[in-house]
């Protein structure tokens, strides 16, 4: 079986739906708080190390989280009740950071990234490439 860890004290930042539909739309924007009204998702840019995309509904905590990668973890509520001043606090995120998290990071959405850098060489190529598939499409269907 597998080994039971128990740690204790875990304060809960948030708890967050993950990539869902809303009227037929594509909801994506799990990382907005009232102050930071961005859309984008709980994932840095480039994913998680190790471990890749947030699709599902999460739990943010304060700290670190002991465990293997995607392995199931087990939470529950203490037995003891809380009274002092910082566990009894409410906790509102103004800022979430989804910049990368190997590296240097310095963009929170790939939007700001192009933003910064402009059109670049591989997407130039890529709209060429586009242009030049329209160009054949249209000739061919005129011939």
């Amino acid at each position: 079986g597998y080994h039971h860890r128990t740690e204790i004290n875990k304060k809960i930042y948030r708890i967050g739906a993950g990539i869902h539909t809303k009227d037929g739309k594509v909801v994506k924007n799990s990382a907005a708080t009232e102050y930071d009204l961005t859309d984008k998702s709980i994932t840095p840019m480039g994913g998680f190390p190790f471990y890749g995309e947030i699709n599902q509904d999460f739990l943010m905590i304060k700290g670190c989280c002991i465990g293997a990668k995607r392995r199931i973890i087990t939470l529950r509520k203490s037995l003891l009740t809380h009274t002092k001043r910082a566990s009894l606090e409410r906790i509102k995120l103004k800022f979430i950071d989804t910049s990368s998290k190997m590296g240097h990071g310095r963009f929170q959405t790939p939007a700001d990234k192009k933003a910064y850098y402009g059109v670049l060489k591989k997407d130039r190529i890529r709209e060429e490439k586009a242009q030049a598939a329209a160009a054949a499409a249209a000739a061919k269907s005129s011939a």
